[in-house]
């Protein structure tokens, strides 16, 4: 069968659509043109003017009938989107060492299957890509790339633009005004040179325009892979993209109107007012309908799945409208992701609902056309003096934008490595460039040969600025000190600093609690810094709330009762606690950075971090990674408490002791020993509380480091000196052979006498003491005895509190290092 239809301008030239001739028809028993109008039989030469033709080719009954299953469009259709996904995976999977983002291995993967690697084998193209399927995947493709504009439309957060301050308003105007100039006069030096479609006013401003805008939809994924959307810099770039965007949009917009106007002057009059009328709908009506589907959804509810769908097809009807009036058909659908309010509920019930569809299954179709569309060969036949003006206007536009970024980076005394960085991102090109090109075709201002040549450009200018961005700036740099803030050195007298992090309402008793118990006084009060950590979902650019400056927003309205009940306790201790409140909204591979920040800013001795263990339906992975993050990076000592739900209390900052408190301290020697049995010392200030203090030792002193052994000694001396007289404290110690006797000795002590056992990670341990329990451990984050105690192999209801003593910038994490100072205080 034979189906007639319209070729639309971008498929003109693909060699893979087949020109037919009246003659060509004489043995076609049966014609049927697109949309029903007129079929034949028997058909005669009528006229010699080419048509073009998809071949559409009925189902087969199976390999075992001898029929090639690819002569069936369904199952060539599967077999083809499977092998794209599979091979963008496999690129990704080979190009993730060496830092290189997924749009580069997704154009890679499309690239290589098109005309310039396999396809240029015509079996593989008849057999994989024959007509049918190229038409499907092409329309499937811009599919793809309108709910890819759409999520990133929803993640938009354009509250950055008043957030920003002078700095990034400044960048963002600087790096897109004076590139946008400097690439137009380039253009028109070289104009003579162009061809005559490239040399038009209106294609010079287009391209130019581009060129000088960074689109925040790429900026933004590339940022989340390289775990900097918390960072410093991650922050600036995504305010500077949103500014320059808001900014060059207008050149893009007055530029497209000159094209539509080439024919005839009132086209782009009814371009500009169709694009008003389109933007004004969206902004009054859209928006105003979005904003009751949030005030109808029940708080901490996600949207009922109505709306959901109902908003996923009006992502289509916007691509409609917008083709409907001559707007670019991909702008209908980013509109409209930005007028739905961002975050939750609404936002991100739409991220969460359809991201893994839309960037795992439609993405790669996109990507599989624009390979399709991409041919090598034709690009050499086109010959350089063809390519030439359009790829020296490019590489000037990309030098211009990053020269202009660095300027204006360094005007605002941002570190060297820093400009560089930012400059760097906002050179990087991906998912809206490529749309941009196929419009470029089909307003036939490019054609295949310059299409080719740009897209090799755009992987090549993001896959050697993303490595270059993670040489240049490592977010986590700036956390580790040489300066020690740990609870062993806090000296006499001075108050203890805590970072206090909550990841849902069930952590706050046992975390507050544990406060309780440290012991605040007069001479020694605390300052708790209550940070609340909210996974970033349905939003692109990561949030920090400090309550006392700000209100929080009413979609993370959870924060409110957690912090109420911080302040309960604050009111119960009076003066011996203060606290401020914070909320950091983030991915969880960044959460860190917002901890170790706060941790560095405020001075603080302690991090206290809850740990949950992966239930049935729920996985904690992502919190074992953020603690995990900040154990490496940690500018103090950090805390992980295991709660097993013994430490609360029916009302918080009510004390919750009716009679005395049984702790333990299993000291097995090293920095995170020492600085466990300091928290001990501190929390013995507490006339509720008893302390047993057990020391491992290895038989015969096999194993020692005679350094880390004197350390253990002068700490164990100045903590049993300090406390022989004290009734509410037991020491003893244990000799062991190996791993196996050390866990007996701890084994015996499972008698459910205590409520919480404190223990050091791991850094300083003598290896005889956990020797054969390498194996064994599962949780790297609590070290091997933490592991241990707070499994259920221990079995004793008691809550685990596992210690890290602050490692100094440059000092290892597995040893003390030689220059520690120790402080023993004898009260």
């Amino acid at each position: 069968m034979v189906r007639f239809f319209h070729l639309p301008s971008r498929f003109a030239q693909y060699d893979n659509w087949r020109n037919f001739t009246a003659l060509d028809l004489r043995h076609i028993q049966r014609l049927q043109v697109v949309g029903g109008l007129t079929s034949f039989k028997d058909a005669t030469p009528a006229a010699t003017a080419p048509v073009a033709c998809r071949l559409n080719h009925p189902r087969t009954p199976g390999i075992f009938y001898g029929a090639n299953p690819l002569d069936d469009s369904f199952s060539a259709l599967i077999l083809d989107i499977s092998f794209v996904i599979l091979l963008i995976h496999i690129i990704h999977l080979l190009l993730r060492p060496f830092h290189q983002p997924k749009i580069v291995s997704q154009i890679l993967g499309g690239f290589i299957i098109g005309p310039s690697v396999l396809g240029h084998n015509k079996n593989f193209r008849h057999q994989m890509f024959p007509e049918d399927i190229s038409f499907l995947l092409s329309n499937i493709g811009l599919i793809g790339f309108m709910y890819f504009l759409f999520i990133s439309g929803v993640k938009t957060d354009l509250s950055l633009t008043k957030k920003s301050g002078k700095k990034e308003f400044f960048i963002a105007s600087f790096s897109v005004i004076v590139p946008l100039i400097l690439n137009i006069t380039f253009a028109l030096l070289i104009r003579k040179t162009m061809n005559k479609s490239l040399a038009k006013f209106s294609s010079i401003g287009a391209i130019t325009s581009s060129l000088a805008i960074t689109a925040f939809p790429v900026v933004h994924p590339i940022l989340h892979e390289l775990n900097l959307l918390s960072s410093e810099v991650g922050r600036m770039s995504m305010s500077v993209s949103i500014i320059s965007d808001a900014v060059g949009i207008n050149a893009l917009v007055a530029f497209e109107a000159a094209i539509q106007g080439e024919v005839e002057w009132k086209s782009s009059i009814w371009y500009l007012i169709s694009l008003f009328v389109l933007v004004g709908f969206i902004v009054v009506c859209v928006r105003r309908v979005m904003r009751w589907v949030v005030r109808r959804t029940p708080e901490g509810q996600a949207v009922e799945q109505g709306f959901i769908v109902a908003i996923l097809l009006a992502v289509l009807v916007m691509g409609f409208l917008t083709d409907l009036f001559g707007i670019a058909i991909l702008n209908g659908p980013l509109w409209l992701g930005m007028a739905i309010p961002d975050g939750p509920p609404l936002g991100s019930t739409l991220v969460e609902r359809s991201e893994t569809i839309i960037s795992e299954l439609l993405l790669p179709f996109s990507f599989a056309f624009v390979g399709l569309c991409t041919d090598v060969f034709q690009m050499v036949n086109a010959g350089w003096s063809n390519l030439a003006p359009l790829f020296f206007l490019a590489l000037a536009g990309h030098f211009f934008k990053f020269g202009s970024t660095l300027v204006a980076s360094l005007f605002f005394q941002l570190p060297l490595r820093d400009s560089l960085a930012v400059s760097l991102i906002m050179c990087l090109r991906g998912q809206v460039e490529i749309v941009l090109l196929i419009h470029w075709i089909d307003k036939k201002i490019i054609t295949i040969p310059e299409f080719t040549m740009m897209i090799l450009m755009t992987v090549a200018v993001t896959s050697i600025a993303t490595p270059l961005i993670s040489l240049l700036y490592d977010p986590t740099r700036p956390y580790m000190i040489n300066k020690r803030r740990t609870i062993q050195h806090l000296p006499p007298g001075k108050e203890l600093r805590v970072v206090l992090c909550i990841e849902g309402q069930e952590n706050v008793a046992a975390l507050v609690n544990l406060l309780d118990m440290s012991n605040p006084t007069t001479s020694s009060p605390f300052s708790i810094y209550a940070l609340h950590l909210i996974e970033l979902v349905g939003r692109a650019a990561p949030v920090f709330i400090d309550h006392k400056k700000c209100k929080i927003p009413s979609k993370y309205t959870a924060s409110d009762s957690i912090h109420n009940a911080l302040r309960i306790y604050e009111e119960a201790r009076g003066e011996l606690v203060k606290l401020h409140t914070y909320t950091a909204v983030a991915p969880k591979r960044s959460m860190n950075q917002d901890i170790c920040e706060l941790a560095l800013i405020k001075k603080t001795n302690l991090i206290v971090l809850p740990f949950g263990r992966p239930s049935r339906g729920d996985s904690t992975v992502g919190l074992h990674q953020v603690n995990k993050s900040v154990l490496e990076h940690a500018p103090c000592s950090v805390g992980i408490l295991v709660d097993k739900c013994n430490l609360h209390s029916p009302v918080v900052g009510q004390s919750f002791w009716n009679s005395a408190q049984q702790f333990a301290v299993l000291f097995l020697g090293g920095a995170d020993a020492r600085e466990a049995l300091a928290y001990a010392d501190r929390i013995l200030g507490n006339e509720d509380v008893c302390v047993s203090v057990v020391r491992f030792l290895s038989h015969n002193s096999r194993g020692d480091n005679e350094f880390e052994k004197k350390l253990d000694d002068g700490m164990v001396t100045w903590f049993w000196v300090k406390n022989e007289t004290n009734e509410r404290v037991i020491y003893r110690e244990v000799v062991v052979r190996n791993g196996a006797e050390t866990i007996a000795a701890i084994q015996s002590m499972n008698d459910d006498s205590y409520d919480l056992v404190i223990v050091g990670r791991k850094r300083g341990v003598n290896p005889v003491l956990l020797e054969g329990l390498s194996n064994w451990s599962q949780d790297n984050e609590l070290g091997i005895i933490g592991d241990y105690v707070s499994s259920e192999d221990f079995g004793a209801a008691a809550s685990v509190l596992v210690v890290q003593q602050q490692v100094l910038r440059g000092q290892s994490h597995f040893s003390s290092g030689i220059c520690e100072k120790f402080r023993f205080d004898f009260r």
